[in-house]
């Protein structure tokens, strides 16, 4: 999905508040999807979400470009290597409980509105099921969840 000069300068000023080498930049020493980093994966996702909210504006809804670019930037800001087996078993939990973990750091280490932990917090709906799952709540939260689900289709099948 492509954006207009405006529409991307927009995106970049507001990913440029999370996207700091000393803290984000650590999602780039691990692995996502494929051959996919961390910080790839989420920064295609912000990028998709924020096409799928200027679509979405441009029909007359109301979008919080700030929180809908954080939370999709720090949706997967659990910074550890989910394919190495860790202490307590973290590698089998990780699909069910990664969001969690990536809103407790992403709210240690930037400061998170309420809309931002949903929107971190509920990416995976449906799933998890049981105690973890969040359901989203906002329109920008439902576009994370999207963006999400398309962009890691696309690292994981359409790469190979």
């Amino acid at each position: 999905m492509s954006l207009t000069t405006e529409e991307e300068a927009r995106f970049e000023s507001l990913l440029a508040e999370v996207d700091d080498p000393a803290t984000s930049g650590r999602m780039r020493r691990f692995i996502q999807h494929g051959s996919v980093t961390t910080y790839d994966h989420t920064r295609r996702v912000a990028h998709a979400a924020f096409a799928l909210a200027m679509r979405a504006e441009r029909r007359g809804v109301q979008i919080d470009e700030r929180a809908l670019v954080r939370g999709a930037f720090l949706h997967d800001y659990f910074l550890y290597d989910w394919h190495v087996k860790g202490p307590e078993d973290a590698d089998r939990h990780h699909a069910t409980r990664h969001p969690l973990y990536a809103a407790a750091n992403a709210d240690r280490d930037f400061g998170l509105t309420p809309k931002e932990r949903n929107i971190i917090e509920s990416h995976m709906w449906p799933l998890p099921v049981g105690p973890s799952n969040r359901v989203p709540h906002s329109t920008e939260a439902r576009l994370v969840c999207i963006a999400d689900k398309w962009c890691s289709l696309v690292e994981t099948v359409a790469k190979r």
